[in-house]
């Protein structure tokens, strides 16, 4: 190969990686909900769901403590934790979405899953819980075994669903889940679900190693060349402006042709599918989200116009970089800060299916601005401020120079604000007006 032609591809390959420029962001808004915020759970509930956590210790075994405030476990109640998508409804409130539990499976048969209106008061720095709605399955529309198979009621449980991202169509919330990854359709009012859908890629069925009808142990397969990688399912779940088309987005890479999936330059790319928002049908067509870094992970996506959305793209780190553990230091300081912490705007015009959005432009949520002092947790001397939490999981558009921001605090697992306390629900208000108006040249 000649140099110049290596010169030339090199050349390539490096604005292929060139990054989307940086804006700044301006910190006007931040309203916390305590970590030890919990709900009753609804009174024709089982017993064992008035409280939680109860198999969150050693080996997931049952505790017999008694269930106390926390955020010692098991809890008197259901936590009001972990906000794993948000929308915004033009008032002031938002909903927003409660995930599995405690993370996984095992751990969470007693955590009840639902969604709630919330209303931030900014000036005062709280949040207010409107309205909280459980799901439940009484006409068994789920078709496999639940914890509350039994009951009448059926609430679903962090042990049946994962949920992750959330579209509100007509009278039903559309949620994207990450076991199966499936998608599931419940009445707004009462979280009575009425429709379950399975993942379709390219003709096939997509199943995560947490799939309850997967016989198979590992994605990484012969027979898994479409599958998700575990805990990597549906994560954002944006929707058209105009109400009339869905697109969820994996959280990982699928598997195929014996190799993770990556765009044409290399990078590790996620998939952004397309369903009818009203037939809730898979129309087929599917975008590529191509990642920054092989190891991170998306966290919300929320379109802001026909074309343009909002993606969270972190790192797995938690904790300021500038309080990073050092030599034999264990204590007060962060093993794995949090490094990479970006919302970026993507841009889908003209973009064909199968090839990768545009990445337009990012905010970087580990370095913004604080100039008026608003900061209520994690305040600086230096006019910045850091949003340095695991899993930052909510973004969407409040008005054309505003969006709000805020975390899943994986209750009561998270510490990212004190290396020794756990993390609240922190929601904040950002001004990126030059941010939204970025478009692909």
């Amino acid at each position: 190969m000649t140099r110049t032609i290596l010169a030339a591809l090199l050349a390539t390959t490096a604005a292929a990686h060139a990054d989307a420029p940086r804006f700044e962001a301006v910190l006007k808004g931040h309203a916390v909900l305590p970590a030890d915020t919990l709900l009753p759970a609804p009174e024709d509930a089982p017993a064992f769901l008035q409280s939680s956590g109860k198999f969150t210790g050693e080996g997931n075994r049952r505790s017999l403590a008694e269930p106390g405030p926390g955020p010692e476990m098991p809890l008197a109640g259901q936590p009001l934790q972990g906000f794993s998508g948000i929308k915004a409804m033009g008032d002031g409130s938002y909903v927003v979405l409660t995930d599995n539990g405690f993370g996984s499976k095992k751990n969470s048969p007693d955590a009840m899953l639902f969604f709630s209106v919330v209303t931030p008061d900014f000036d005062a720095g709280s949040v207010t819980v409107d309205r909280t709605v459980f799901l439940n399955d009484p006409d068994r529309v789920i078709p496999f075994p639940i914890v509350t198979e039994a009951t009448d009621t059926r609430y679903l449980t962090g042990a049946d669903l994962d949920l992750e991202g959330f579209q509100l169509v007509g009278d039903h919330i559309v949620i994207g889940e990450e076991f199966g990854p499936f998608v599931i359709v419940a009445d707004r009012e009462t979280g009575r679900i009425v429709e379950f859908h399975e993942t379709v890629v390219d003709g096939r069925t997509v199943m995560s190693p947490d799939n309850p009808f997967l016989q198979m142990a590992d994605p990484a397969s012969e027979a898994a060349e479409h599958d998700a990688k575990r805990s990597r399912g549906f994560e954002g779940f944006a929707g058209s402006v105009d109400g009339q088309t869905l697109y969820p987005l994996l959280e990982g890479p699928l598997w195929r042709d014996g190799e993770w999936e990556t765009v044409a330059d290399g990078r590790t790319a996620l998939r952004i599918l397309e369903m009818k928002a009203q037939s809730r049908e898979w129309t087929g067509n599917s975008w590529l989200y191509p990642l920054e870094g092989a190891d991170h992970a998306i966290g919300d996506f929320n379109m802001i116009d026909e074309t343009r959305g909002l993606i969270i793209e972190r790192d797995g780190g938690q904790g300021d970089a500038e309080l990073a553990c050092e030599g034999d230091a264990t204590e007060g300081c962060f093993e794995n800060p949090a490094r990479f912490k970006r919302i970026y705007l993507i841009d889908m015009a003209g973009v064909e299916p199968g090839q990768p959005v545009h990445k337009v432009g990012h905010i970087d949520l580990l370095d913004m601005a604080d100039p008026d002092g608003i900061a209520r947790q994690g305040a600086r001397e230096d006019g910045r401020f850091t949003f340095p939490f695991v899993t930052i999981e909510d973004v969407d558009i409040v008005d054309d120079s505003h969006i709000i921001v805020g975390n899943d605090n994986n209750y009561p697992f998270s510490m990212g604000r004190s290396a020794d306390t756990q993390d609240d629900n922190e929601l904040i208000l950002l001004e990126v007006g030059e941010f939204l108006k970025a478009r692909a040249e």
